[in-house]
C-alpha cells in the first residue's frame, strides 16, 4: 500500500469513526494496510487526541460557515490535511496540501478542493508567519 492509498484508508476510517466510536483494529479488519500501518495508526490516534484543537483552527478559517455544517468528508479530510501539515514536520507542507486536495477531487463535495486548499494554506502560511511549531505536541 502506498501513502495515497494510506490516505484514503485514513479518510474513510475517520468517516465511519465519526458515527460508531470504534478502535482503529476494528476499523481496519477488511483492509491490509501493511508497511502503512504505523503510519496510519499514528495518524489516526493523533487526529483523535487533537481533535479538538485540529476542529478549533478548521472553525476559525472557515468564514461564513459553521464548522457542524461542513460535510462529514470534507470535514475529516480537513482533519487529516491539518495533522499532515501542522504535526508531522516530515512531510513537506506542499505534499500534505496537495494530498487533501487529491483527497477532495476524488472524494470531497462540490468546491471542496478550493476551500480546502484555502483553508490549509492560510494554515500553514499563519504556521510559518508565527513560527509556532505544534510538531511537539505530538
Amino acid at each position: 500500500m502506498h501513502r495515497r492509498e494510506a490516505r484514503e484508508l485514513l479518510l474513510r476510517v475517520l468517516y465511519q469513526h465519526e458515527f460508531v466510536d470504534t478502535p482503529l483494529e476494528e476499523l481496519l479488519t477488511e483492509a491490509s494496510p501493511g508497511e502503512q500501518y504505523q503510519y496510519i495508526k499514528h495518524v489516526f490516534s493523533g487526529i483523535i487526541a487533537h481533535q479538538e484543537e485540529i476542529d478549533k483552527l478548521i472553525a476559525e478559517h472557515t468564514l461564513g460557515w459553521r464548522f457542524e455544517r461542513l460535510a462529514v468528508i470534507d470535514r475529516n479530510i480537513l482533519r487529516l490535511g491539518v495533522f499532515e501539515l501542522l504535526y508531522l514536520s516530515e512531510i513537506p507542507p506542499e505534499v500534505a496540501i496537495n494530498e487533501a486536495i487529491e483527497l477532495c477531487k476524488k472524494y470531497g463535495t462540490d468546491n471542496a478542493q478550493l476551500f480546502v486548499n484555502g483553508i490549509l494554506d492560510h494554515l500553514w502560511k499563519e504556521n510559518q508567519n508565527t513560527n509556532k511549531s505544534l510538531n511537539d505536541h505530538d
